[in-house]
């Protein structure tokens, strides 16, 4: 949990060709907790792709997450799984990955972050605070919401998602978060290193002119 609460940047990617190569640009930019999240892969070909990013993970030191699969991320040793509202429940996926496994959970209103309280996940997702194609049919939540989850007692670690770019992290580091989970700018970019450090420098100045407050 200590590890895990001073973690700022979290890549969900897609699988892709040169996967193993991007997630390797993206880690040496600042990237440091990853995501591996494909709805369109069967169980075999996603165990595979699995499997190659966890071990590049790993030659790096940086816990990898598989989404929505706890079977899948027990059989290539992932670090953790991270499941939806519509998904394995997190005590589900506990009993299934064992008590060092990190479990992340999504929240999209208040009312889900207040019954995730009870939940055995390790750390929570706030958002998507704007509508992202990633998640179609995902209405935004505002910086209401990331407001809400920072004013929260809540003692987990949280990260914010949705149009995470560094335009927009100083506006999200005001409202309270301090732990950012990126999609688009990384993956579509052309140099995943240099958008990652520039993200990464990013976070790092808001958050410090933040003062690291609100997010655990």
């Amino acid at each position: 949990m200590a590890d895990l609460a001073g973690r700022r940047l979290y890549l969900c990617t897609a699988d892709r060709p040169d996967l193993v190569p991007f997630l390797s640009a993206c880690i040496r930019g600042g990237v440091d907790i990853v995501q591996l999240r494909d709805k369109d892969l069967d169980a075999r070909p996603l165990l595979a792709r699995a499997a190659a990013a966890a071990e590049v993970c790993a030659e790096f030191g940086v816990p990898f997450i598989l989404n929505d699969r706890p079977d899948l991320a027990l059989a290539c040793h992932a670090d953790g799984v991270h499941v939806g509202q519509d998904d394995t429940p997190p005590e589900v996926a506990r009993r299934i990955l064992g008590p060092d496994a990190i479990i992340g959970f999504s929240t999209h209103a208040a009312a889900e972050w207040d019954a995730a309280g009870g939940s055995t996940a390790d750390y929570l997702s706030v958002g998507p605070v704007t509508a992202t194609p990633t998640k179609p049919g995902r209405p935004e939540t505002g910086l209401d919401y990331v407001s809400y989850a920072a004013r929260s007692e809540e003692g987990r670690p949280w990260f914010v998602t949705g149009g995470v770019t560094p335009d927009a992290v100083p506006a999200l580091a005001a409202a309270g978060a301090s732990r950012f989970v990126v999609v688009r700018y990384l993956t579509e970019s052309v140099d995943p290193e240099g958008a990652a450090r520039s993200l990464r420098a990013a976070v790092d100045a808001a958050v410090n002119a933040a003062g690291g407050r609100a997010s655990r």
